[in-house]
This record gives C-alpha cells, structure tokens and sequence, in this order.
C-alpha cells in the first residue's frame, strides 16, 4: 500500500469510529432495547417479541402513523408544486434573479425549531385565525403542513433550478417548430428531462416530513388531544419521560423500516 493511500486510510478511521459511536451503537442498543421492559432507568426484562406484537394493538401508534402520513403526502405535494413553480419563474429571465434565489434560500438555513416558535408567535398574536386552527383537534395539522412547506420549499426550489438549468436551449427551439408552447412545453419537454431531480425531491420530502419533529415541538406539542402527534414526536416523549423506552424502540425499529422501504420504493 502506497503512502499517499494509507493517509487516506488513516485519515477515515477517526471518521468511521465517530459514526460508529453515535450512530451504528445506539441505533444497535435501541434494537436490543425494544425486546425488553426497560423504562429508561432502573433494571429490566427480556420480553421477547412482546413490545412489537403490542405495538399493532396500540390506538396511540395508529394514530400517530395515520397523522404522520397524512402529513408527509399533503405536505410532499404542496412542497413540490410550488417549489417547481418557484423553480420555473426564477430561471427565467427576470431582474434581480440571483438576489431572489438567496432570499428563497434563507428558511432553509434556519433551525425547524426556530421556524416553529416563530409561527407559534405568528398564528397566535398576528394571525389570530390560524392560532384557532392549531386549538382544533381537526385543523391543527395544517398549521404544521404551512410551516414544514415553507421551510422546506427552499431546499427544493434550488434543486428544481439545478434539473431546469440542465436543459439544452434547442429542445426548447425543437419544440418551439413543433408548436410546444405554455403548459403542453413543460408537459412534454421540461418535466422529462428533469425526472431525476424530481425524484431526488420526492424522496427527500417524503423521509424528512415523516420524520417531523422540531416543528409539533414548536407549536402544538402532540396537540389537542394527540391529534399532531407524529411517530418521532410519541417515540422521543413516551420513550424518554413516558417509561416505555422498551416499547417505544420497537416503535423506533419499525419505523426505520418503514422509512427505508419506502425510500428504496421511490
């Protein structure tokens, strides 16, 4: 072995032992975890499969799965529409362009957490209205659709610029000849060729938005009534204060399966 690629090995291994720590080892405790009673502190049981088979027993489970992906499809398909519309309009040749996609950028660089409670303080002495909404147990959700969209719009928008700018100039002439024009020129020419983007979006939205959590900790807390509770959220409060660690990692593995099937679906 060279120098030069030994450097390079010795300079991964400080890298893969971090991984390994704080991601490969807990997420191997968690699983050992989710066969047993253990309530976070104290001693505990091996329980076998006990945990898992509770789990599609459990109406507070169902509950918070059928939220949180009623919240990740209506929250994926209003991300990408108006991210691709966004897209479209500063790619073309309008003033200010290169200003206007920093500014579309900007929620994007701040934290969900602090997205949140600026919305909390927004619906609640601004908008009076929508703080009524995050009180209902039947509209709450689409307070946290808004905020989960309006951060995540940036990331996409600049995705969509990148597939647009990939497009050649003369299949646009092409079909100028053919007669491809407004909505028929994206059907059939733009939104082709930039499929693969489109699909890198679509997986990102969907992993990200099932995985919501910084946001219902921000504005509703799992509330009215565990009518926002999402799977992370009921995982990280009944888990952590709740004394179902045990019953709450099994709910963790689970959804890690859930989440990878459905990434490698997409």
């Amino acid at each position: 072995m060279s120098g030069r690629k030994l450097t390079f090995l010795l300079i991964t291994i400080p890298i893969v032992a971090l991984f390994f720590c704080f991601n490969t080892l807990p997420l191997i405790k968690g699983v050992i975890y989710s066969f047993t009673n253990f309530k976070g502190y104290g001693s505990y049981d091996w329980v076998g499969l006990r945990n898992y088979k509770d789990l599609f027993t459990d109406s507070r489970v169902g509950g918070s799965y059928l939220f949180t992906f009623k919240l990740a499809i209506v929250a994926t398909i209003v991300t990408n529409v108006l991210s691709l519309i966004l897209a479209l309009g500063l790619n073309s040749k309008i003033r200010f362009k290169s200003a206007l996609r920093g500014a579309y950028f900007i929620p994007n660089v701040l934290g969900a957490l602090v997205v949140g409670y600026i919305f909390n303080y927004f619906f609640t002495y601004i908008l009076p209205a929508f703080g009524k909404m995050i009180g209902s147990t039947s509209l709450a959700w689409v307070a946290i659709v808004i905020v989960c969209a309006w951060q995540s719009i940036a990331m996409n928008t600049i995705i969509y610029i990148s597939g647009l700018q990939t497009v050649p100039e003369d299949v646009y002439e092409a079909g100028a000849i053919d007669g491809a024009t407004g909505f028929s020129k994206f059907r059939y020419l733009t939104f082709p060729l930039i499929v693969p983007f489109f699909s890198i979006n679509m997986v990102l939205c969907v992993k990200n938005f099932l995985m919501v959590f910084d946001q219902i900790m921000a504005l509703t807390k799992g509330g009215p009534a565990q009518s926002t509770e999402s799977i992370s959220y009921l995982i990280y409060n009944n888990g952590m204060s709740g004394g179902q660690f045990g019953f709450q990692s099994a709910n963790a593995v689970i959804f890690f399966i859930v989440i990878v099937v459905i990434s490698v679906l997409q």
